[in-house]
């Protein structure tokens, strides 16, 4: 009898560099910004080390894109570091990875966007008489659920969407800039009461910082549709880093410009106070709405890079499940995005049990991010050694200091998460030791 079953469907390369980079933009701006900034000023003593601060952060995110870039370039794959993972220390741990990525990882960067989202939206849309205390999390869920519908009609309207709100974000935190400025030129001062930090805390102000600028990573799942497979994800990535640096330093000047260092540390809401005093009342309600269509805007790009690493495990581990299927009409793969938004969905019911919302996210995905980022770092040492003729379009700069220094801020960034987290750390490496149980009984079961 012949096997009439069709082969499963791949990506397609139909993806521009413009694409990637606003899915680099967009999975960077989000949360970060808007809410670690005033972590950061309240462990730094001074204006001029918190922006050495940000400027630092994305400086070694520059090498750490860098390291992706030539790893997404030899090996592109739908599985982005997922791939790379798999390829330099075996499939065990790529799997593990995959696991953090979607009970851990993205499912808990959208719950915690979700909350933003939802913290923000309820300032100005007061949903207290009908959902009491409960309402942050009902407009997480419902956001999730919004986004997850949209991005299961195919990856072009998914991308198309992300483009229009990167856009939003962008002018959202020109206009910020744009406001401080005004206020300078017309001699008006930062508002100063208060006193600044007496002492330094760069490991707690630096795990705020590279939260705000996690994420730039996942743009290298795109790497096995870019149609230029040469040079494309290397563009996509470092255009994307730059503008996201530039703005970052902006929005911290404007900050400190509008509110002052003290001011900056003690705001809730900085971005729409900072507004508030350049503009008044109704520039206020723009900014949240900018901030949340900010977090709608890095949900949806996870939507768009999370499942593709899901489809990828699946594929290796589990290649006949719904999870290892490319719907080819649509463009994305389906059952993938659908489990991502399940898992989204249950993290927003632990954040809103324990209260915690925003901060228990932080403390539940931080340590599992550094740890898996600093053996994708070490990955391209490995497989530089592993595979010396597979063709490197683009290879690292001042090999290999560069992936080491790389290496060593994402061990030091691990370190500092744990011992600011405590706790909360637990959760998420208990489920990180969860998903390694259960990969080891499937993978026995596959082998009796």
């Amino acid at each position: 009898m012949v096997d009439a079953t069709p082969p499963l469907a791949a990506p397609e390369r139909r993806l521009g560099a413009r694409h990637a980079g606003a899915l680099c933009v967009g999975m960077v701006i989000g949360a970060g910004i808007f809410k670690t900034a005033p972590m950061v000023a309240q462990s730094l003593p001074d204006a001029g080390q918190l922006y050495l601060a940000w400027a630092l952060g994305g400086l070694l995110s520059f090498i750490g894109a860098l390291c992706f870039a030539e790893l997404a370039a030899a090996f592109p794959d739908a599985g982005g570091d997922y791939h790379f993972l798999h390829r330099a220390y075996g499939s065990r741990v790529g799997l593990l990875f995959a696991w953090s990525r979607f009970a851990v990882i993205h499912t808990g960067s959208m719950a915690l966007l979700g909350f933003v989202f939802g913290d923000y939206l309820a300032q100005v849309v007061d949903l207290s008489p009908w959902l009491g205390s409960h309402a942050s999390a009902v407009l997480a869920a419902g956001l999730i659920v919004g986004l997850t519908a949209l991005n299961l009609l195919g990856v072009r309207v998914g991308l198309g969407t992300q483009l229009g709100l990167t856009a939003l974000v962008l002018a959202g935190l020109l206009l910020l800039g744009g406001g401080a400025a005004a206020r300078q030129l017309a001699g008006q001062p930062a508002a100063t009461q208060g006193a600044a930090t007496a002492t330094a805390d760069w490991g707690t102000a630096m795990v705020f910082v590279f939260l705000a600028y996690g994420g730039w990573s996942d743009a290298a799942t795109l790497s096995a549709e870019m149609r230029d497979p040469r040079r494309g994800i290397v563009r996509a990535l470092l255009l994307g880093l730059g503008v996201v640096m530039a703005l970052y330093l902006l929005a911290n000047w404007a900050y400190v410009s509008l509110l002052g260092l003290p001011g900056l540390a003690r705001s809730e809401a900085p971005a729409a106070e900072a507004m508030r005093l350049a503009f008044g009342r109704e520039a206020e309600l723009l900014m949240v709405g900018v901030v949340t269509l900010t977090a709608l805007s890095v949900m949806n790009a996870i939507l768009i890079a999370g499942p593709r690493t899901t489809y990828a495990a699946a594929r290796d581990l589990l290649a006949n499940s719904r999870l290892a299927h490319w719907n080819a009409r649509r463009g994305t793969p389906s059952a993938a995005v659908v489990a991502t938004s399940a898992v989204a969905l249950l993290l927003v019911g632990l954040g809103d049990l324990t209260r915690g919302g925003f901060a228990t996210m932080v403390d539940y995905l931080s340590p599992v991010y550094w740890a898996f980022l600093t053996l994708s770092g070490a990955a391209l040492i490995v497989l530089r050694r592993r595979e010396p003729d597979a063709p490197r379009p683009f290879r690292v700069p001042l090999y290999p200091w560069l992936p080491l220094l790389f290496c060593a801020c994402s061990a030091y960034l691990l370190w500092s998460s744990l011992v600011y987290v405590k706790a909360g750390a637990l959760v998420g490496v208990g489920v990180l030791a969860v998903g390694g149980l259960a990969l080891a009984a499937l993978r026995a079961r596959a082998g009796s």
